[in-house]
């Protein structure tokens, strides 16, 4: 009863290859000319590899035995992890993305995307450690000293260290303003750093030698709220000059949080107590040097959110073909059995289409918004990188809010045709559920990614960016021949009339946003996915093949079955705040 998993290779290089011809852009591109279409290919079948056979054995036994605190801030991850995490750090998959200048690979963004789907796919518990220390690098390589740098990044590249992002406290989760960690200056120019922090991924752990935290803190002059937020570098072990690690520092794991899901991944409670800090970019700058990190983790959890839909449907897939139960309604397809497969029931099927129209969708927007900041990174072209950034800014909270969001429901439904057996531990079932369910809550959750995209993606630039969007949107849709292009059409003028009317809202009803954000981005979300057919129907056209056809097939179930959400959210989006803000709040009591 062991999960299985086949990484969906085919998939992922007709929409890398043929959805959005990134050998093209790679040849094209001076700073690409190293990838090539070969290569890509053998890190696609090597990851493919290493998630089946040394990541999926240890995801249910990793939730089964957890992270375990020790005591005296020792943290030790379940069985197995240690040896899996060295393989995977010696065959340079966490420098895969990372600056050459350093020890990384310079692979884009499209490529380690895939990567990371199926590093979630197979153990999402274990995918945290290196992705946070990803992360980590990221803001280091954009804000970071060039000693710094030097410092930090081959090591962490390497797996040698790793990384963590220290944001939250017990009383301030989103508002960063109001966080009390301090960091008083010290005579050879380093900081004492005084606070606690909790939620921290990854925050300890036996797998690397030392760990770079990057903790949010105000010096004592800082001015008051987010502008007063510096970002610090706080190794667990103090660095020697010669780069070789000296006494240990000041900051240690108090606890683990006992999780609802993940509990390989150690969500720690650190407390620093007058720890060595290092000032990583301007004062009082820290918060934006930190939302480079954020982001990348906001992206990511789609891609968690992807790879758990993606086990939860091939499981669910293969079990309803072997599972007897009922009769077909079209009459006995099984004479010689009890009972027919349950694959034959409508309502299974609508289960799973519901989870693979998802999935394909999912991953061809990732890659959208992958080939997006690739052409931000690396284009020569100054216009083609200002609207590439541009795009993704607007959508990294739909890519983290809705993907998350539709993967958690379609991992209810894998779960759901197996029925009573879904709910037992055995399957698995319930495990791809309990731990995805996180996707949705951290990194900001999906009700602020809403607040965001709404409030400071939409209506700060009186809707410019979003209406661009839907520009393109409609030229992609215009020439598309399959019905869903007409029906994305359709779908974009609706978001367009229900941006239109939002922003006449906000400002004249001070709950506007907040009570409209969550459907407006489902709305936004929907439209996306349309579009993403509308380039997959586009791709696959006059091709021949079962896989081609399958791909139309999927875009007439969308366009039935799917698509019709959007308008149910548009119409409670533009419904506004008046049902939602007229009870008081006695009522709540």
């Amino acid at each position: 009863m062991a999960l299985q998993y086949t990484a969906p290779l085919d998939e992922m290089r007709f929409t890398l290859k043929e959805v959005f011809k990134a050998p093209e852009f790679w040849s094209n591109t001076d700073q690409l000319s190293h990838v090539d279409e070969q290569t890509v290919d053998m890190i696609l079948d090597e990851m493919a590899k290493f998630a089946t056979e040394v990541l999926l054995p240890l995801n249910q036994s990793g939730d089964e035995e957890g992270a375990k605190y020790l005591g005296e801030g020792k943290v030790a991850t379940p069985s197995g992890f240690q040896e899996a995490f060295r393989a995977y750090a010696d065959a340079g998959w966490i420098g895969l993305g990372g600056d050459p200048e350093y020890g990384g690979q310079g692979m884009p963004k499209m490529v380690t995307m895939l990567i990371e789907e199926m590093l979630f796919a197979t153990n999402q518990s274990f995918t945290l450690y290196p992705i946070l220390t990803v992360g980590a690098t990221l803001s280091l390589l954009a804000t970071a000293s060039d000693e710094q740098k030097a410092q930090y990044l081959e090591k962490m590249y390497s797996g040698q260290w790793a990384g963590t992002m220290c944001l939250t406290e017990s009383h301030s989760g989103t508002d960063l303003g109001i966080i009390k960690t301090r960091a008083v200056p010290k005579e050879d120019g380093s900081y004492a750093i005084t606070g606690t922090k909790i939620f921290i991924t990854g925050g300890e752990h036996d797998l690397t030698e030392n760990i770079i935290h990057l903790v949010l803190a105000k010096t004592p002059d800082a001015p008051a709220g987010s502008k007063g937020i510096s970002l610090f570098a706080v190794p667990k072990f103090l660095v020697n000059s010669d780069g070789s690690l000296g006494e240990r520092n000041g900051v240690q794991a108090g606890s683990i949080e006992h999780k609802m899901g993940i509990k390989a991944s150690a969500t720690c409670v650190m407390n620093f107590d007058n720890a060595t800090g290092y000032l990583v970019g301007p004062e009082n700058k820290g918060l934006a040097a930190m939302f480079v990190m954020m982001n990348y983790e906001r992206v990511t959890m789609g891609l968690q959110g992807l790879g758990a839909s993606v086990l939860a449907y091939q499981n669910a897939a293969a079990y309803a073909q072997e599972r007897l139960q009922g009769r077909a309604d079209d009459g006995v397809k099984f004479a010689n059995k009890a009972a027919d497969p349950i694959i034959n029931f409508g309502d299974v099927r609508r289960m799973l289409l519901n989870a693979k129209a998802n999935s394909v969708a999912t991953r061809t927007f990732a890659m959208y918004v992958a080939n997006n900041l690739d052409i931000a990174k690396f284009s020569d072209d100054d216009t083609a990188r200002q609207n590439a950034n541009a795009k993704v800014a607007l959508l990294t909270p739909i890519t983290k809010a809705f993907l998350t969001d539709k993967a958690f429901e379609a991992t209810v439904d894998c779960q759901q045709v197996f029925g009573g057996h879904g709910y037992i531990k055995e399957w698995g079932m319930e495990q791809i559920v309990r731990d995805v369910r996180i996707s949705q809550i951290y990194e900001g959750t999906n009700g602020i990614q809403a607040l965001d995209l709404l409030g400071r993606k939409v209506v700060k630039d009186g809707g410019a960016a979003m209406f661009a969007f839907l520009e393109e949107i409609q030229a992609a849709a215009s020439d598309c021949d399959h019905q869903i292009g007409v029906a994305t059409l359709k779908a974009a003028e609706r978001v367009r009339e229900l941006t239109t009317d939002l922003l006449d809202k906000a400002g004249n009803d001070p709950h506007a946003i907040n009570a409209s954000a969550v459907d407006y981005l489902h709305a936004a979300g929907y439209l996306c996915y349309a579009y993403m057919y509308v380039l997959i129907v586009k791709a696959s056209a006059g091709k021949d093949g079962e896989f081609y056809a399958e791909r139309q097939k999927l875009a007439d179930y969308f366009t039935a079955r799917v698509l019709p959400k959007l308008y149910a959210h548009a119409d409670m989006a533009q419904a506004g705040s008046s049902a939602i803000m007229a009870f008081d709040n006695e009522f709540f009591a």
